[in-house]
């Protein structure tokens, strides 16, 4: 009887020792695939301000975000969708298919420069990044816009037009807006150095301010 009750007791300490490992293993796996699942995924639609035009590469202000969300530690994936020489209305009609292949949580829109340079009305401008926001809005991400500026050259009166669209837009949505992209180098006292020969894509060393100036929006929407 005593020998029965000693296996039948090794047995039951087994038991609920194994009980134990799995239901650990199991928790572990649960937090994994919790971790994995809170990913964010941060589509960039832009033109060649995101597209490293000009630059050696990975050393635009995109790459850099990816380095700087490493440091961080910010569980985070980075898909840059941009394309030099991109206008508002040709992210949007790429913008259905960027969202249904990636399915982002954060979606940063930074376009709208090449129409101000082709002289395209501003309507279509604020009806396309409306569109776009609230397209991505609906696709379940968070909504950045970086705002752009002309320079005084194209009139007082549209480049005040053209430069208050990206607020108006982010109000009227609730999305976040960074109003001017090169504001500290663009409309500080030397700004051509901060420029390539062409005096319209920012340099290299320009992009670290770049990102400066995105992150701290940015930052805020992926907590």
């Amino acid at each position: 009887m005593q020998r029965r009750h000693c296996i039948r007791t090794v047995l039951g300490c087994l038991s609920v020792g194994l009980i134990g490992a799995f239901g650990a293993l199991g928790a572990l796996g649960s937090r994994a695939a919790h971790a994995q699942a809170k990913e964010a995924r941060i589509l960039i639609v832009g033109d060649s301000l995101s597209a490293e035009y000009g630059l050696a590469r990975g050393t635009g202000w995109v790459a850099l975000l990816e380095k700087r969300l490493e440091a961080e530690k910010i569980n985070a994936r980075v898909i840059n969708a941009s394309i030099s020489g991109d206008t508002t209305s040709g992210g949007r009609a790429r913008l259905a298919g960027l969202l249904a292949q990636h399915q982002p949580s954060h979606v940063v829109i930074e376009l709208g420069g090449n129409d101000a340079l082709r002289g395209l009305p501003l309507t279509n401008t604020r009806d396309n990044l409306a569109w776009m926001t609230q397209a991505s809005q609906k696709a379940g991400a968070k909504v950045l816009l970086v705002g752009m500026q002309v320079p005084p050259n194209y009139g007082g009166d549209y480049a005040k037009r053209f430069s208050g669209l990206f607020t108006e837009v982010a109000k009227a949505h609730k999305a976040a807006v960074v109003p001017f992209f090169l504001v500290g180098f663009a409309d500080g006292p030397e700004p051509t150095k901060w420029f390539q020969a062409d005096r319209i894509h920012p340099n290299a060393q320009a992009q670290p301010m770049m990102l400066d100036n995105v992150w701290p929006q940015l930052k805020g929407l992926l907590k």
